[in-house]
């Protein structure tokens, strides 16, 4: 007997590309699991099972940064704060931090299968009971329209979100006059693609940071010290933390004030859920 339960959770991560460099990712995670039926005529209570996988994800990949550590010029080495992960392609590239702010994956390159096959070996393992095989499978959120990925760190949150290098995949709605703006929200989202937004609070100063035009930021938060070191123009500087009611009310300042117009801005933090703002030019 086979069960499933779609949209069971979603898995928000980094992830470095060997082609884009560092990217942010959003996944639906469905759920398919084999077993046989009890005395009870079910294979198992939904209500236990559910947060049993959603926790092994959440105490796993979720808002970390999934390292292929097989990609040739990846170096994962320990350091001070934990491991320092480093790249030079496909531009330079230098992450610290705890632990449990990475998962290293042996593999050359991350796909969203691939991840999907090793979490649902890792899982079967050791399943509930009358479990005896997990499948998940994770896939991007069908989006029409203009989307793009980010990676950030708020080292003012209680939770995993304070690790420096986590992101999402999100859509970007934008309207002017009472009008959604296609047009907007596909040249915002070029903007940001691929791109690490900062607090301007945790840029590193000094000619060390500067060097060869690249953007050096570090905090500390409560899982420990975090450090990163990226191209400047690989990075969106803003004024106030990475959070998304940040992020809305930025870009709503921003549109605004380039077209003169009163602006409205949707900005999701991966599936399902975000924020809005308006500001006036």
């Amino acid at each position: 007997m086979t069960l499933f339960v779609n949209r069971l959770t979603h898995l928000d991560a980094s992830l470095w590309c060997p082609q884009r460099g560092l990217i942010g990712a959003s996944w639906r995670v469905d759920a398919e699991l084999d077993g046989e039926l009890g005395e009870d005529g079910m294979l198992f209570d939904f209500g236990e099972v559910k947060p049993w996988i959603k926790s092994r994800i959440d105490q796993g990949p979720d808002h970390t940064l999934l390292v292929p550590s097989e990609t040739p010029g990846i170096s994962v080495q320990d350091c001070p704060e934990g491991l320092c992960i480093r790249a030079e392609a496909p531009y330079p590239f230098e992450v610290r931090g705890p632990r449990q702010a990475f998962t290293l994956l042996p593999w050359d390159t991350i796909t969203p299968q691939r991840l999907a096959d090793h979490l649902s070996t890792e899982l079967s393992r050791q399943p509930p009971a009358r479990v005896e095989t997990i499948r998940l499978t994770l896939a991007d959120e069908p989006i029409d329209g203009a989307a793009y990925t980010y990676s950030h760190g708020l080292k003012r949150h209680d939770g995993n979100c304070q690790r420096i290098a986590h992101g999402h995949r999100s859509r970007l709605h934008v309207w002017q006059s009472g009008e959604r703006r296609p047009a907007l929200e596909a040249e915002w989202a070029e903007r940001l693609a691929d791109r690490y937004l900062v607090d301007e609070a945790d840029v590193v100063d000094g000619l060390d940071a500067s060097f060869m035009g690249r953007l050096a930021s570090r905090y500390t938060a409560e899982q420990g010290r975090f450090a990163l070191t990226l191209p400047r123009s690989r990075c969106v500087v803003m004024p106030t933390p990475t959070t998304v009611e940040h992020i809305a009310a930025w870009l709503a300042r921003e549109i605004a004030r380039e077209t003169g117009q009163t602006t409205r801005v949707q900005a999701f933090e991966g599936i399902d859920k975000g924020a809005l703002a308006e500001a006036r030019p």
